[in-house]
């Protein structure tokens, strides 16, 4: 269950990010108050998969889930880049956060 925790974790940064990049773009309350629920509920659920997942392998994972998911984000809604260098990089990202969950 701790690691399912840090990957909804995961997943409400890479909400949390994508409503910053919004923010740029619409500056709102409404996008503010989906920052700070993103931030929070994703804070919560780290706390919870850190009761049972050491803090280095947790905090490399869930900046890892962050990274690739927003980029991919990036790429698909925002237009950025989607050269075979930064995909090749992401992936790189991915393996090695699927590395640290099987020794872990």
């Amino acid at each position: 269950m701790a690691w399912i925790s840090l990957i909804i974790s995961g997943m409400f940064e890479t909400f949390a990010v994508s409503m910053i990049n919004r923010l740029t773009i619409k500056k709102d309350w409404q996008t503010v108050i989906y920052i700070l629920i993103g931030i929070g509920m994703s804070l919560v659920f780290l706390h919870y998969s850190l009761i049972y997942i050491p803090m280095g392998t947790a905090y490399a994972i869930w900046t890892g889930i962050s990274v690739v998911c927003s980029s991919l984000i990036g790429m698909v809604y925002f237009g950025e880049s989607k050269s075979i260098y930064r995909i090749l990089f992401i992936a790189l990202i991915l393996s090695s956060a699927i590395g640290l969950k099987l020794i872990s």
